[in-house]
């Protein structure tokens, strides 16, 4: 069976690394923007018979998704037997209830348009709070990758001396499996209240870990304010500032030279294409598409 990967702008490296460690065959396309705005897709590739394995990352999925909708509906009307999805950034999971009265389940419908679009979904660590794993939304098969190992073996290669931080108590069960996989120790800053804004974060057994290097280890690197604030509080304990990981480098505007103007080491997958991507994903998503092709 011919299996060909068509890749969406701005992951070129990630998908000849699929293809080499895989039988996926890169596929062309030619995707552009007519001058008022509409999208042109056009499929140069033969896919007539094939399974198709769609990669793009859906950071800024509203710039995406249409273009992708294009891409899907053309490639069924060129033939193809199945098509998947290989988004290794995972939009719209957080509006994952109704927090205010009026508003619409975004992770909810939008996991229905790309069910009735494409016939499995892979992707890493998606943002699930109450959505506890992706079969609850997705009516296709969608499997949910993690990158505790590549970030482990990230940290085994490049920092002597690791002991991953957890900023908060919700953080304890990410930065223990981390822990756990780098063969290193783990620690959860806590919060004592001794009044409305009198909050004093601490790092239990600080003194074990004063010739250890400090590792923040997060899903999502937005704004940064966890990380900084964490950070601060942790330089302020007499350690020396963290390096901070992210599975997904989202970088609100400025977000990452405020914490590069901190001091702060900042690493991240390739799951979106950034300065900052260090850890390698093409190993993981590969293994997933052994049980997805």
């Amino acid at each position: 069976m011919k299996r060909v990967l068509l890749t969406m702008p701005g992951q070129a490296t990630l998908a000849q690394s699929l293809c080499e460690l895989t039988d996926l065959q890169p596929g062309q396309m030619e995707l552009r923007r007519f001058p008022d705005g509409e999208s042109y897709v056009r499929v140069l590739s033969n896919v007539t018979g094939a399974d198709v394995a769609i990669l793009c990352q859906l950071h800024q999925p509203d710039d995406k998704i249409l273009p992708l909708l294009l891409l899907v509906n053309t490639l069924r009307d060129l033939g193809v037997r199945r098509i998947g999805l290989i988004a290794p950034y995972l939009a719209y999971m957080r509006q994952d209830k109704r927090f205010h009265e009026g508003e619409g389940i975004s992770a909810r419908y939008f996991a229905r348009l790309l069910s009735q679009q494409v016939d499995w979904l892979l992707t890493v660590d998606p943002h699930l709070h109450r959505i506890h794993a992706l079969s609850e939304v997705y009516s296709i098969p969608a499997l949910a990758l993690t990158a505790v190992q590549p970030i482990a073996s990230w940290l085994r290669a490049n920092i002597e001396k690791p002991v991953v931080i957890g900023p908060d108590g919700e953080s304890e069960q990410w930065a223990a499996r981390v822990a756990e996989a780098a063969g290193c120790p783990y620690e959860v800053l806590t919060k004592e209240r001794f009044g409305d804004r009198d909050v004093r974060v601490s790092l239990p057994h600080v003194d074990a870990y004063r010739t250890h290097t400090p590792v923040l280890v997060d899903d999502i690197i937005s704004t940064g304010r966890t990380m900084l604030q964490a950070a601060a509080h942790l330089q302020a304990a007499g350690l020396c500032a963290p390096v901070c990981i992210g599975v997904h480098g989202i970088f609100a505007a400025g977000a990452l030279a405020e914490m590069q103007a901190a001091g702060l080491r900042v690493v991240t997958s390739n799951s979106i294409p950034d300065i900052s991507n260090q850890i390698d994903l093409a190993p993981l998503l590969a293994q997933g598409l052994q049980h997805l092709l």
